[in-house]
């Protein structure tokens, strides 16, 4: 079906199905503080295609799928599991740089005449992708109405969980499997290094804006959209590497948002910051007392 499109409309089209599936998780973990987590969980994509790799034999397998999002959630189970006796940041200091070591250690050793390749792995080639396989589009638009669906059934419960600190069961780990898949599918296009800018740079300016959590959620989605639709292009006339591009992009709307809204509300409290806690803290509080 999209292989009747250009090139460059295939890989646009591809980039905004790419952000919208990025932002839709990522709205909840910034709200939950734990936007690193998604670099350590990007990072553990790299030694699951390999082992992924070794078994299929094929770099296109689905098998690369489920062994990359298992390692990614492995790596989200021993962060947890680490913050009982570590911090945080220094539990992810320890898992994903090892995890990626083994990563870069195997395809330099046992992989070394493969097609799998650390930089492509990295940074992801968006053009690449559109070009070789453009029904690729179908799969990351597929992930960004799972995210939709699901988490919007689940939004109640994240909601209350990024205020409250508490989130156990199967909400945790179904959210923390939604994120593995997106992640892993998204190294196509974006690389595991630029994953976590399309999941961060969306809800952090959504914050700007409101304060309500689905209104957040919603207003992520469009800036992942519209920072993916501006930045492909400009980096399709500029001729560099459009993931790169549209991060800037989002970078960019961002930081121009930020400056006008502080310009525009000097001395007041940011409307993603205490506002949108206040308003989580009353849902939590309604959903305790349901």
């Amino acid at each position: 079906m999209f292989s009747s499109l250009s090139l460059a409309a295939c890989a646009c089209l591809l980039a905004i199905c790419t952000a919208v599936a990025c932002a839709l998780p990522g709205t909840f973990l910034v709200l939950r503080g734990e936007a690193m987590l998604i670099d350590g969980m990007g990072h553990a994509v790299l030694p699951g295609i390999v082992l992924g790799y070794l078994a299929a034999g094929d770099l296109h397998s689905p098998w690369l799928t489920v062994t990359a999002a298992t390692a990614s959630i492995l790596v989200a189970w021993a962060t947890y599991a680490l913050q009982r006796h570590l911090p945080k940041d220094a539990a992810l200091g320890i898992i994903f740089p090892t995890l990626f070591a083994i990563g870069v250690v195997l395809i330099s050793t046992v992989l070394t005449h493969s097609p799998l390749d650390v930089h492509v792995v990295l940074v992801g080639d968006l053009n690449l992708v559109a070009l070789s396989d453009p029904d690729y589009i179908w799969i990351m638009g597929g992930v960004a109405v799972l995210n939709a669906v699901v988490l919007g059934l689940w939004l109640p419960r994240l909601s209350a969980a990024a205020f409250n600190g508490h989130a156990h069961g199967v909400w945790q780990w179904g959210f923390l499997a939604l994120v593995a898949l997106t992640t892993t599918t998204a190294f196509h296009t974006a690389g595991t290094m630029l994953v976590i800018a399309l999941m961060v740079l969306p809800p952090l300016t959504a914050r700007l804006v409101s304060r309500h959590v689905l209104h957040m959620w919603v207003w992520a989605a469009f800036f992942g959209a519209a920072g993916a639709l501006a930045g492909f292009w400009v980096a399709y006339h500029l001729r560099v590497a459009s993931a790169a591009g549209i991060v800037l992009a989002d970078a960019t709307i961002f930081l121009t948002l930020l400056i006008l809204y502080r310009w525009r509300n000097r001395g007041t409290t940011p409307a993603g910051g205490k506002g949108v806690r206040q308003r989580g803290n009353r849902q939590t509080r309604q959903l305790q007392q349901a």
